[in-house]
């Protein structure tokens, strides 16, 4: 089993609830096409300003997935203040393991997370990507953080 860290948007985590589905860019087919049903998903939510309001990078809930890589084009995902107008064609299906009921802030665990080599320019651990593997510590880390 492996587990992702996988990075969104507050619009396009509606969609995930609601359809229990995740979905990448064309230019991340290959890495989406290591995601193996029963390997588990923690939804990570980038920085966004929504309204006058700035909400800090979090974790949000763990799925676990339930189908092999797919393509489907359908526009469900939102591609809003992004350069390309994408579908995220590349999917996964999902079930819910657990919503975090008060989400996880990013932030304060990056000085634990063994992924993020350079602690000081962490973002450049995300940048760029839409889901990237992190080791099984860090999730159990990012676990024991939801539920304390």
């Amino acid at each position: 089993m492996a587990y992702w860290l996988c990075i969104t948007n507050e619009a396009n985590w509606k969609v995930i609830k609601e359809r229990n589905v995740w979905g990448v860019p064309e230019r991340h087919k290959n890495t989406i096409a290591k995601v193996k049903p029963g390997d588990k998903l923690m939804i990570y939510l980038k920085q966004e300003k929504v309204g006058d309001e700035v909400k800090e990078s979090r974790i949000v809930g763990i799925y676990e997935v339930v189908s092999e890589p797919f393509k489907d084009s359908t526009r469900i995902f939102s591609s809003k203040g992004m350069k390309t107008n994408e579908t995220f064609p590349w999917r996964v299906k999902i079930k819910p393991v657990k919503i975090f009921d008060k989400p996880v802030e990013f932030k304060p665990l990056i000085p634990k997370l063994k992924f993020i080599t350079n602690k000081k320019r962490w973002s450049g651990h995300l940048m760029g990507k839409a889901m990237r593997e992190i080791p099984e510590e860090d999730y159990e880390l990012i676990l024991r953080e939801a539920e304390s």
